[in-house]
């Protein structure tokens, strides 16, 4: 019944949309839908590469079998053992009972461990080559992008890399599957908000998976979510490299929280200071409606951040310390900070704030801003400056090694 679109000479994307999903793994907003990506080599044994969340088993399985057309599967890849690709591995096992899973050691015990599968399961090692006729399949173990099993599969034949997770982005594929044939402008935020949200915490083990990619020559990247990368390979990796190395750009993403209105006037108050010094992107978010992970998106891209809280029950406004540990988990590096607070008998907001940046050992604003109940005309000129200087120090390209903190 399907007819699978072709990657390159005997790959075929047999992958899903699911546009059902309201959040990614119950967190993240999918306003656009995700894909779960699989791939089938049909050359005189078959491979496939990943399964896809089995709430779309059903649907993935009619299109694996109406590309077999008959052939029994030989191999299943499993680059990596989160749910939403592996899930359909038991439903592949049911149909192909003679099935043999390759994975690397890690890879093994997750499979055990989720699943109960304990026969034909081939342990693969780092660097390690398979044939499977024409086409040749050499195995590249990238732990802790972002589990730690993760690995990715180069075809020697094709030049194709089957690369996980990394490099892939949130968003349906709406009827295209290749970038070439599709306007990719709505998926580069995308992209980046998955990196900042998924991944953001491994810059180090990214790094070095881009490390061990650099001698291949790639001509296709077939990630496990969002296009098929082809035509724009050199943007994606290029992103990656500047997201894992926290090279930021110039601007500022000013967050902040507010019950009543007073801290989100001293907020307007900032961002017109940081107009003031020809900053012109910055990004205000209000804690209570933007989307964490939206906020994280941003600030993974820009290079000032400016936080500002109400004290609440003596310590920080709840949305704020929740983003914030979000930040610390993340281990985000090369930022510039600043901030102020609020109150209305006694102050915490600004202590809280203050420690923080110390923890993340970003360069900061040397004052801050503490308003006592409602803006005072000393503290709104402190506000202004306090934001011109805060864009003036994010001209400075702190990712080179002179300015890291």
């Amino acid at each position: 019944m399907f007819q699978n679109q072709q990657i390159a000479k005997d790959i075929f994307y047999v992958g899903v949309n699911d546009r059902q999903k309201h959040k990614f793994e119950n967190m993240l907003p999918l306003p656009n839908g995700v894909s779960y990506n699989s791939y089938l080599i049909m050359d005189k044994k078959t491979a496939l590469i990943e399964t896809v969340d089995i709430a779309m088993g059903d649907v993935f399985l009619r299109k694996v079998q109406s590309q077999l057309q008959g052939r029994k599967l030989d191999f299943l890849i499993v680059n990596h053992m989160e749910p939403d690709h592996s899930g359909s591995i038991g439903l592949l096992r049911k149909y192909y009972p003679e099935l043999i899973i390759i994975g690397n050691i890690k890879t093994i015990g997750m499979i055990h461990g989720f699943y109960g599968i304990t026969e034909n399961l081939k342990e693969i090692t780092d660097g390690e080559t398979i044939s499977i006729g024409e086409h040749k399949l050499q195995f590249m173990l990238t732990p802790m992008v972002h589990w730690p099993e993760t690995m990715m599969t180069y075809d020697l034949t094709t030049s194709v890399l089957f690369s996980g997770d990394a490099f892939g982005s949130f968003g349906n594929l709406d009827g295209a599957v290749l970038d070439e044939a599709m306007n990719v402008d709505k998926y580069w935020d995308e992209m980046v908000r998955y990196y900042a949200n998924i991944v953001g915490k491994y810059g180090s083990a990214v790094q070095k998976a881009l490390q061990k990619l650099t001698p291949l020559e790639i001509e296709i990247i077939c990630s496990t979510h969002g296009p098929v990368w082809k035509e724009h390979i050199t943007e994606v990796v290029d992103l990656y490299d500047q997201m894992s190395r926290y090279n930021t750009t110039e601007g500022v993403v000013i967050i902040y929280g507010s019950m009543y209105g007073n801290t989100e006037l001293m907020t307007e108050t900032v961002a017109q200071g940081v107009a003031r010094a020809g900053v012109k992107n910055i990004i205000v978010h209000n804690v209570s409606k933007s989307d964490p992970s939206v906020i994280l998106r941003d600030i993974f891209k820009y290079r000032g951040l400016i936080v500002g809280s109400p004290t609440y029950s003596n310590e920080l406004y709840p949305e704020v310390e929740s983003l914030l540990r979000k930040i610390e988990i993340r281990g985000i590096k090369n930022h510039v900070f600043a901030c102020f607070g609020s109150y209305a008998w006694g102050t915490a907001a600004v202590k809280r704030l203050t420690t923080f940046v110390e923890t993340m050992k970003w360069q900061s604003v040397d004052f801050t801003v503490d308003e006592k109940q409602g803006l005072k005309p000393d503290n709104y000129v402190a506000l202004l400056d306090l934001g011109q200087k805060l864009g003036e120090l994010t001209k400075i390209d702190i990712s080179s090694p002179q300015h890291c903190v």
